[in-house]
């Protein structure tokens, strides 16, 4: 979805929820003034911290960035079709967002020189892996990290703490999955089925 305005969507959903941006703080594990700023769309939170605001919601990052209504299985996508879940500086596109009945993830992700996805190691249920197409990218496992250039492949245990950092001079791209589809379905909720 082009443009959308993270913070006003952010605060939709904690009034929806009938959450004081002190409430949310609290249980996000986070500062009240990073929900503050986020709403004001003063600052743009990274991957991590967006994932930890939402799992304390709880509402997936599918249905942030694709709404919540599904949408019925069809087989094709167009590039246009995918629905970004990124912090605006990297960029997941996730295909099939709307799929109701999702058992994985596929991500065409993009990761401009610099970008990171976050302080915060992420960590959630399931198993991810993807194949690096094009530039270099750092990835970091419960501990040990590796460059990775295109062609190069990873596959781990999503509850691993880990996190990803384009070190080089060049935009990085991968194409990953992960199952279950936790990550991009929230923490602990289910399908909106």
């Amino acid at each position: 979805m082009e443009g959308l305005n993270v913070g006003t969507r952010l605060r939709e959903l904690r009034t929806a929820r009938k959450l004081s941006q002190r409430e949310l703080a609290k249980r996000a594990g986070v500062t009240n003034s990073t929900i503050s700023l986020i709403e004001q769309n003063s600052v743009s939170p990274s991957v991590s911290s967006l994932k930890k605001i939402l799992d304390a919601l709880p509402v997936s990052i599918s249905a942030f960035f694709a709404g919540d209504e599904p949408a019925p299985p069809r087989a094709f996508y167009q590039a246009n079709e995918l629905t970004e879940i990124g912090d605006g500086h990297l960029s997941w596109r996730l295909v099939a967002a709307r799929r109701s009945d999702r058992s994985m993830s596929i991500i065409h992700e993009r990761y401009p020189p610099g970008a990171d996805t976050g302080d915060t190691m992420l960590e959630h249920e399931g198993e991810e892996g993807g194949v690096v197409v094009s530039g270099e990218i750092e990835i970091s496992v419960a501990g040990e990290s590796r460059v990775l250039s295109a062609g190069d492949a990873y596959y781990f245990d999503s509850r691993l703490p880990h996190r990803f950092r384009n070190i080089g001079e060049e935009e990085c791209v991968i194409v990953s999955a992960n199952s279950p589809p936790t990550f991009a379905e929230g923490g602990k909720e289910l399908h909106h089925a």
